[in-house]
């Protein structure tokens, strides 16, 4: 459904582009505070599974969080010492602090982190970023709670654990899994776009970020992961908790008041540009049913309790127009989220203005209804005054629903075309537009160019494979110094 707000910038998945010499496809972030001991023996051991494995170009970013002990030292020796290795150092701590910067720093298509302890099973980590670079996913997360992962921690962790995703499920409908398994990757071009709506700089950060990628209807692929706890952890389990339960109020107080612009990270439908014009396709209908007859049912109840107080001081007509004026304003709000789901506060103004229109009709069947009661009875009893009023707007409600898809919360101004640049003319009538191809943008420069053809076709007219391949990354075998 068409929102009010910014339109979607993100292009349709596609398959990662072959990437230039020298340029990994993946990044791996390893945030870090006083590791000096860990942080070596992880970084090691990464880098061995990685060039035995991967077979891509890679780099592991070592982020700092402000270590106060060795820590910094290591990490530059490790740069030093191998060439696919990076260090990033921050002033201030928090781990979501460092994946923002470092993930909107990167070049690599793309972003994952792990925990420095390596508690996650590495043979994870490929089936992780595999559905990130063939373009099936925007994000991937290791679960520790899915049917097949395998862990080995202490019942305090397991009841934290496993409490803190049923409060996420009750409270902000999350559906993915696992939270707070430290082991996660992203699209670079989803994280340019999602990364900046992200507030939290801590332990929350994750959470807030596969909330409003869910939100917008991202793709996330969950890996079941085999783990064991680390028992020298320095994670503050109460602490981080409060924290975290701070995050689910604020994001879900943000999520309720429409505060958030997630259009920005919708895409479009099917990674085919021909399957984006499908003409003829009921937008939601059923479900906006649903939707209606649920808020108009409920604002039915609201309208005839603010009848029935109004009636104890006044006649039926006025109190029934101020009963009905203020259920209107009421469910046209809620129908414009809830049935409709229009995000944000843009043209709420003008949805109430024309909602008001709506109430007009639905007053005049009401009030005509009752002038009809009061002809044919100087002195009806309120029960039959309620009773003819729930007729009459059951037959308001049916030409309300009408109104509001059509006229108010209608998809009309989707369907115009586009403002031509100068000298281009616009397209004339009866012909529509070609669609605009999945690398089209017009003001972001980190989107792709827009193509002059069609996914798949070439220059000839003729038809090829569309999808790009990525070469492996070979070691040269004459030169056992080379670290790629």
């Amino acid at each position: 459904m068409r929102t009010d707000s910014s339109p979607g910038t993100l292009p349709a998945r596609e398959h990662l582009p072959a990437a230039p010499a020298g340029t990994p496809v993946l990044d791996v972030v390893v945030p870090v505070y006083n590791e000096e001991r860990d942080l070596q023996p992880c970084v090691l051991r990464l880098h061995e599974h990685l060039e035995r494995t991967f077979p891509y170009p890679f780099r592991i970013t070592i982020a700092d969080n402000a270590s106060t002990d060795a820590t910094p030292e290591v990490a530059r020796r490790l740069e030093a010492r191998i060439a696919s290795v990076r260090s990033f150092r921050l002033e201030q701590k928090g781990r979501g602090r460092a994946l923002h910067a470092v993930w909107s720093a990167s070049d690599a298509p793309v972003l994952a982190y792990m925990d420095v302890d390596l508690s996650t099973d590495l043979n994870a980590l490929l089936p992780l970023v595999a559905p990130l670079i063939s373009g099936h996913s925007d994000l991937a997360i290791g679960s520790r709670l899915a049917r097949s992962a395998r862990v080995v921690r202490g019942p305090k962790r397991e009841f934290v654990s496993r409490s803190y995703n049923l409060i996420l499920r009750g409270s902000l409908q999350a559906r993915f899994s696992d939270a707070q398994c430290g082991f996660k990757a992203i699209r670079r071009d989803v994280a340019q776009i999602l990364l900046p709506l992200v507030e939290d700089t801590g332990w929350f950060f994750d959470t807030e970020m596969l909330v409003l990628a869910e939100r917008a209807g991202l793709r996330i692929h969950e890996v079941p992961v085999d783990w064991v706890d680390d028992p020298d952890s320095t994670v503050h389990i109460v602490r981080t908790a409060t924290e975290d339960l701070k995050g689910v109020w604020r994001v879900g107080r943000a999520l309720a008041t429409g505060s958030l612009p997630l259009d920005r990270l919708t895409r479009p439908f099917g990674d085919d540009p021909r399957d984006r014009e499908i003409m003829d396709v009921p937008k939601g209908l059923a479900r906006q049913l649903v939707g209606f007859c649920v808020v108009g049912g409920l604002s039915t109840l609201f309208y005839l309790l603010l009848y029935s107080g109004f009636r104890l001081f006044t006649g039926s007509q006025a109190a029934n127009a101020l009963a009905l004026l203020i259920s209107a304003v009421a469910n046209t709000a809620a129908n414009r989220r809830l049935t409709f789901g229009v995000r944000g506060r843009g043209g709420a103004v003008r949805h109430q203005a024309q909602g008001l229109v709506v109430f007009g009709i639905g007053l005049a069947l009401t009030s005509g209804s009752l002038v009809a009661l009061d002809t044919a009875n100087a002195h009806p009893a309120h029960s039959t005054e309620l009773a003819v009023l729930v007729a009459a707007n059951l037959a308001a409600t049916v030409l309300r629903f009408l109104r509001l898809r059509i006229w108010v919360f209608s998809d009309r101004e989707a369907d115009r075309p586009a403002p031509t640049a100068p000298g281009v003319p616009a397209p004339s009538a009866g012909t529509h537009a070609p669609a605009p191809s999945h690398g089209t943008h017009t003001s972001d420069p980190a989107m792709p160019p827009a193509s002059p053809f069609r996914v798949g076709d070439a220059a000839d007219g003729t038809w090829r494979d569309a999808t790009p391949r990525l070469d492996p990354a070979r070691r040269h075998d004459t030169d056992p110094g080379e670290t790629r």
